[in-house]
């Protein structure tokens, strides 16, 4: 029964690649349209209009590219494991648009950026940012910290799930989708270093924040349109899950003796299914090594 309860519910999944793909692709376009025409001048942005020392604003904006990065592990392990990629994506969207909507208000509200420089004879005077000021800023890179690391480790991957992998036409598919993926990406990457730095560095801030935060609402608007489309798995654990319940047995484990006959314990069992083969022992990671070894003969 429970053989047959698992067939029924893998034949009703309906895929819909070829459908579900422009949201996917759209959703990741104008993603990326978003944060890195919003990331790419920031540099500029904090000195010139937060009036931000350039070692500070340099250390946020490290701060900030580095903490997205890392976070992409988190999010990776939060999608595999407790609410799948569809959850995170959505979630990580919301957060991406909010992020640059607080970004934007920054520039474009008086109240909540320094006012401009004043000359006093040759010397100009550049007053800092207030607490409130800075944390309302700081509070927007939060956000799109964490829309950063929930779309990029499960954007591909949710858009490889609408196809199926055991066709000959899923197979294509997700060829097709990769190339279309990467091409996009590439698209809205120039598009976000050439027209969108111009209107920043040249026109407007206000403006030039606010075309990134109305491409990232089409992107959100794009996913949450694709909803009744998509195929949404259940998470069935990260593989950082496992590696780190190795690491923990390996270390609580390390002073266990080795039996004497290991051919017949339970370390060499293989199940019959198993595509895998009996490695075998070796002395590399013990830590004395030296004491495992037999005395030649």
């Amino acid at each position: 029964m429970e053989e047959t309860n698992k067939e029924s519910t893998k034949d009703e999944i309906k895929y819909r690649g070829i459908r579900a793909m422009p949201f996917v692709i759209g959703n990741e376009t104008f993603e990326k349209l978003g944060t890195i025409g919003s990331s790419s001048n920031l540099l500029v942005y904090l000195t010139s209009i937060f009036h931000l020392k350039t070692i500070t604003a340099t250390n946020i904006v490290n701060i900030f590219n580095g903490t997205c990065n890392f976070g992409t592990l988190l999010g990776a392990f939060i999608s595999d494991t407790y609410f799948g990629r569809y959850n995170v994506l959505g979630f990580a969207s919301v957060c991406s648009f909010l992020g640059m909507l607080v970004l934007t208000l920054t520039a474009a509200v008086s109240k909540f950026h320094p006012p401009e420089c004043g000359n006093q004879e040759t010397a100009p005077i550049c007053v800092g940012p207030t607490t409130g000021q800075m944390t309302f800023l700081l509070g927007g890179f939060g956000l799109l910290v964490i829309g950063a690391s929930g779309i990029r480790p499960c954007s591909l991957a949710f858009g490889a799930d609408q196809f199926d992998p055991n066709t000959e036409s899923g197979r294509r598919g997700v060829m097709s989708f990769f190339n279309w993926y990467y091409f996009t990406r590439t698209f809205a990457v120039m598009v976000s270093l050439t027209i969108i730095v111009y209107v920043q560095s040249n026109i407007s801030w206000s403006l030039g924040l606010a075309i990134p935060t109305i491409t990232m609402f089409l992107s959100c608007a794009l996913f949450f349109v694709g909803t009744k489309l998509y195929v949404r798995f259940v998470p069935k654990g990260s593989p950082l899950s496992s590696v780190a319940q190795v690491l923990v047995a390996a270390f609580k484990k390390r002073h266990l003796q080795l039996p004497e006959q290991p051919c017949f314990s339970l370390f060499n069992y293989v199940p019959s299914n198993s595509l895998n083969s009996i490695l075998p022992y070796t002395n590399q990671f013990r830590p004395n090594r030296s004491m495992d070894r037999k005395p030649k003969q």
